[in-house]
């Protein structure tokens, strides 16, 4: 069975939302490499529509630019990437692909194909669904070290506890926290 890791970038008080305004005064190697680790390393990249289209709107044109983050951009690139959408949808980023029907049968369902690892980032409603089924096998938290105070938080409002198990954890020089989560063992 294949292995869902999904990665999110999380403000010490539990903020998700918008990473963008308070996130890269923390990014470094260190967690460039993590991320790539984590994302990169899928043949496979499962996301929210939201989420899709600010991919799909930055890292086509990183890749064509050649950048220093180019190999990061052909890897998504090539990636097959399966959007989760309740509209139908239309790509123009390559190997591109909706989830049709149902969320959690049609997780479970890609689980079983052939392949290598799935890649999630951000994609918070996605992620908070396949945590409460249990289709996530490593989470990905890199918790900055500044407290947002307001948007949307990971756990809001779940109504069952979700026991996870620590895997790894690591701090980076930014004093950015990754921490690397699995199911517990019940």
């Amino acid at each position: 069975m294949r292995k869902i890791t999904a990665g999110l970038f999380i403000a010490a008080d539990g903020v998700v939302e918008s990473p963008e305004q308070w996130h890269f005064p923390y990014f470094n190697d260190e967690m460039g490499a993590a991320v790539g680790a984590q994302l990169g390393a899928a043949d496979t990249v499962l996301l929210g529509r939201v989420t899709y289209d600010g991919f799909a709107a930055a890292w086509p044109g990183r890749e064509d630019a050649g950048g220093e983050d180019a190999p990061m951009a052909k890897a998504l690139g090539d990636a097959r990437k399966v959007v989760v959408s309740r509209s139908d949808l239309a790509f123009a980023w390559r190997n591109s692909e909706q989830l049709k029907g149902d969320l959690v049968e049609g997780v479970t369902a890609l689980k079983q194909e052939e392949g290598g690892p799935i890649g999630m980032s951000g994609s918070i409603s996605v992620v908070r669904a396949l945590l409460a089924a249990g289709l996530i096998d490593e989470l990905h938290l890199f918790v900055h070290p500044i407290a947002v105070g307001k948007g949307l938080r990971l756990f809001d409002g779940h109504a069952e506890p979700i026991r996870l198990k620590l895997l790894e954890n690591t701090v980076f020089s930014t004093g950015v926290l990754h921490t690397v989560y699995g199911p517990a063992d019940n």
